[in-house]
């Protein structure tokens, strides 16, 4: 049961980079938190950074310092999933899902208004207008995280709430 979920997760990371999509609108986010919450340690970190590994090579980018920026974002997020597992709740769902959008919006504009030759001018200004050019693939980061993580959790909970509905205790079938 356990490998198809890691396999499923892979693959629908993969899948959501890959098949074409609005710009920041995929599951890896909420792979990386659902995999920190459901799965042992060393496979939620893996997963995650297979199904990116596996799709910078399908869309032939390359492995540069924005690359590792993004990576360890999604490490950052697994370990936000880690603390979900333990404490989760619908509110704290929603809290997570938006906290790893904000992490992710933050750090990789931040790095790459950082970049020795980016696009924007290493000042204040500078830097503000590269948050502000990211406003628009934040939103899309927003609602994609969002609806990925709910689909996620909400399919997670409905098969365990169904599981335990279908277990028969031993106290009903002495009756």
């Amino acid at each position: 049961m356990r490998i198809g979920l890691i396999v499923g997760l892979t693959l629908l990371g993969i899948a959501g980079r890959v098949i074409p999509h609005p710009d920041n609108f995929t599951p890896l986010m909420a792979v990386a938190l659902f995999g920190g919450a459901t799965l042992s340690t060393r496979w939620a970190y893996a997963v995650p950074l297979a199904a990116l590994v596996a799709s910078d090579l399908f869309l032939g980018q390359a492995f540069d310092a924005m690359s590792a920026v993004v990576y360890a974002c999604f490490v950052a997020s697994v370990g936000l999933g880690h603390w979900l597992g333990r404490h989760r709740t619908w509110t704290r769902t929603g809290v997570a899902a938006l906290g790893a959008s904000l992490l992710f919006y933050l750090v990789t504009n931040f790095a790459g208004w950082l970049l020795p030759h980016g696009l924007y001018p290493h000042t204040l200004q500078g830097l503000l207008q590269t948050y502000v050019m990211g406003i628009p693939f934040f939103g899309n980061s927003i609602a994609g995280d969002l609806f990925w993580t709910a689909l996620l959790f909400g399919l997670y909970d409905a098969a365990r709430a169904r599981v335990k509905s279908l277990r028969v205790s031993p106290a009903r079938l002495a009756s």
